[in-house]
């Protein structure tokens, strides 16, 4: 039940980001359900081994580089999803940061009785 009340939230938070970003584009709930399955996805199966492949490129940039790397994950996604779309690679640097804090506020806010914390 979690996963899949985690899996609404990111959608939440994707269906969110056009509001705020202009660069970013979501159609529809169904294509924002979608686009947050196939980023989970990605970010679950793809992201570990970029994450390991441009680690001396991490440390020297001090780990900003995972900027990018998420930034790529969520063009990569946009290119793959029909109804998710953004202008520009740095659109989506900019889209998977705000993608990132509306997803985590969310998730603050609905899930910390899921864990049984008062």
């Amino acid at each position: 039940m979690r996963l899949v009340l985690t899996w609404l939230i990111n959608a939440a938070a994707l269906f969110a980001v056009p509001y705020l970003m202009h660069s970013v584009d979501v159609t529809s709930i169904g294509a924002a359900l979608v686009a947050a399955l196939v980023l989970g996805l990605v970010n679950t199966l793809i992201r570990p081994l970029l994450l390991l492949l441009t680690l001396p490129v991490t440390v020297l940039s001090l780990g900003l580089f995972i900027f990018i790397i998420n930034g790529f994950m969520f063009w990569l996604v946009a290119q793959w999803v029909d109804g998710f779309h953004v202008d520009s690679f740095w659109a989506a640097i900019g889209g998977a940061l705000l993608y990132s804090v509306i997803s985590w506020a969310l998730s603050t806010l609905l899930l910390k009785n899921a864990d049984g914390n008062s």
